[in-house]
Formats: C-alpha cells, sequence, structure tokens
C-alpha cells in the first residue's frame, strides 16, 4: 500500500472521520458515503458533542458544518485545531472565504461522492506527520485552492 500523504485513491488510505452535522438526514448520508468510500467515521449533532466525543489522536480529519446550533462549526475547528493541527473539511452552504483557512477544505452542499472523495485526498494531505523523536510536528499547510465548487 502507498503512504496517507500519496493518496491517489479513496482505498489506499483509510481516515477516521468525526462528523459534525445538525441535519440528522444530512448526517446519515454522509455517514454512510464515507463509509462507502472505505473510510470509517462516527457522528454527533453539536460542536458541543464533538468536544465530547474527541480524543486527540483518535481522528484523522474533522468533517462539520459552519451553521451548527450553539457553537459554530467555526469555533469548533478553532478549539480542535489549536489543540492537535487536525485537519478540517467545512461542508456546508456557507460561501469559502477569500482569504483560505490554513488546515481546512470547503466542500459546498449539496456534494457528489466524488466531491467529498477530492476533499477527503485534500484533507489527508494536511495532516501532519507523524512525529519521530528527533522531528517535531510542522504547522498544517494552507490549501492553495480554498474551496471545492459544486459541479
Amino acid at each position: 500500500m502507498t503512504s496517507d500523504s500519496a493518496c491517489s485513491t479513496d482505498a489506499c488510505c483509510s481516515l477516521r472521520v468525526l462528523v459534525v452535522e445538525d441535519d440528522p438526514e444530512v448526517l446519515e448520508a454522509t455517514l454512510e458515503a464515507l463509509e462507502l468510500l472505505g473510510h470509517w467515521a462516527t457522528g454527533v449533532r453539536s460542536a458541543e458533542g464533538a468536544i465530547d466525543r474527541f480524543l486527540e489522536g483518535a481522528f484523522d480529519v474533522l468533517m462539520a458544518d459552519i451553521g451548527l446550533p450553539g457553537l459554530s462549526g467555526l469555533e469548533l475547528a478553532d478549539k480542535l485545531q489549536t489543540r492537535c493541527g487536525l485537519p478540517i473539511i467545512f461542508a456546508t452552504a456557507s460561501q469559502a472565504p477569500e482569504t483560505p483557512i490554513a488546515g481546512t477544505v470547503w466542500l459546498c452542499k449539496p456534494f457528489s461522492i466524488e466531491q467529498l472523495g477530492d476533499a477527503l485526498r485534500q484533507a489527508a494531505r494536511l495532516r501532519p506527520a507523524p512525529a519521530s523523536p528527533s522531528t517535531p510536528l510542522s504547522p498544517a499547510p494552507t490549501l492553495s485552492s480554498g474551496a471545492l465548487l459544486a459541479r
């Protein structure tokens, strides 16, 4: 198998994804799509639930809606990226910011399974390399494209 950073297909890099989506139907459909793509996924319906469920190192990617009740997806992302540099996919109907946010991928709703796969490959490239005893973690790179657009 190929290393995660060189993934060219969904099957070669199974990711552990925490999905945060307040719409139960969208959450269920997203979890099913992630599993079809060969990834392990679990979901919660609020940012507060994600913080409760989150264990550092247990997830490779956070996938969150921005318009969540209570704590927003942006606030959740800020908290988790500060803790561990976790790559984030914002799956949202909101427009991507003009200046990309480091360590994030924007996926416009509604999205296809192919667009989801593309976003996951981009997020996999944003993951920090495993630290060796002599190599400190480096910050997540900035995504150059800024957003995935609906086709």
